[in-house]
């Protein structure tokens, strides 16, 4: 884990501190990092989530079907990437064994009008749909006096609100990855995608892994170490390029658009593939320490977020918050 200087451009974070202005009356953005960082050890000079990753370096394609849908410049001709895959949380030496935790890719597709940044999950779903209800479940984990979390809160708090179990539930009722690149990411939220005759479709993002889905057993599981994913994919990218197909999952009408805790139905919805990434190559850590991924300030002309998702709406404030501690 690299401890490297990271250089940050103050009035960046100094905006989307004063734009979550308006949040911080209804939600403590920065109790919920503070609540992120303490469950995962309260490690320095780490993410709130995402603490341990793998840097890498690639190009996106898009797809001739995708300017049908955006305008967005990344979606119509061969850009650089600059990626991230992680474990979820703020602990830097968590297993890459553990079953429910996601794995995350964030990516920044490089333009010379600006740049598109994406931040995608190995779940459909979240495991909070509001702020608060983020807090509260971060705070119920928290250890009290005794070292231990009090799992009777937690148990009544997850048959209060049963929509907070999905991701844990999806997450267990598969193998653990045995790879980064063997497994899809989602957006999670609904994207809003508007082409150059200003037609608009609410869409789902979706990456789906070229190699397939490829799950550990639980015998190969035991014979894994605790950090084998940057070895393999090393080894796999010495071969040939990591490569994720974007799909746009097309909404229809009554499909949720600020809940990112429900799922669509993937199956009975049309996709339409956007364009290819490539992963090529492993790349310093100081590469994605530099700067955050931040999928809200990150749109193009042509991508818009929800409007209205109380998640979506914190991440800059949270990851402002995230990267300024991380950075001193």
């Amino acid at each position: 884990m690299t401890t490297a200087p990271i250089f940050l451009a103050s009035a960046v974070i100094i905006t989307c501190l004063v734009a979550s202005s308006a949040l911080a009356q209804d939600v403590d953005v920065q109790a919920i990092v503070d609540g992120q960082f303490a469950l995962g050890g309260n490690h320095p000079m780490v993410r709130a989530s995402g603490a341990k990753g793998t840097c890498v370096k690639g190009s996106f394609t898009p797809s001739a079907e995708a300017a049908g849908l955006s305008k967005a410049p990344h979606l119509a001709r061969t850009v650089p990437v600059t990626a991230r895959f992680s474990m979820g949380g703020s602990n830097p030496t968590i297993s890459d064994k553990t079953k429910a935790v996601t794995r995350g890719f964030s990516m920044r597709l490089e333009d010379t009008e600006g740049d598109l940044v994406f931040v995608f999950i190995s779940a459909p779903v979240f495991g909070a749909k509001s702020p608060e209800q983020l807090l509260n479940g971060i705070q119920l984990r928290l250890p009290g006096p005794d070292g231990k979390a009090d799992t009777d809160k937690i148990k009544a708090f997850a048959e209060a609100n049963p929509e907070t179990t999905r991701q844990s539930a999806w997450l267990n009722a598969r193998p653990v990855p045995a790879s980064f690149a063997g497994v899809d990411y989602w957006g999670v939220h609904a994207y809003t995608l508007t082409n150059a005759a200003g037609e608009v479709r609410v869409a789902k993002l979706k990456f789906i892994a070229a190699a397939g889905q490829l799950g550990l057993t639980e015998e190969e599981l035991k014979s894994k170490e605790t950090s084998f994913y940057a070895d393999e994919l090393m080894g796999r990218l010495a071969k040939a390029p990591a490569s994720f197909d974007l799909v746009a999952i097309l909404g229809e009408p009554g499909d949720p658009v600020n809940d990112v805790t429900a799922m669509w139905p993937e199956e009975s919805r049309k996709q339409v593939k956007l364009g290819t990434l490539a992963i090529v190559s492993m790349a310093p850590d100081a590469t994605c320490d530099a700067n955050t991924f931040d999928p809200v300030v990150n749109l193009p002309d042509g991508i818009t977020g929800p409007a209205n998702d109380p998640m979506f709406e914190i991440r800059s404030p949270a990851y402002a918050i995230s990267l300024s501690r991380r950075a001193n």
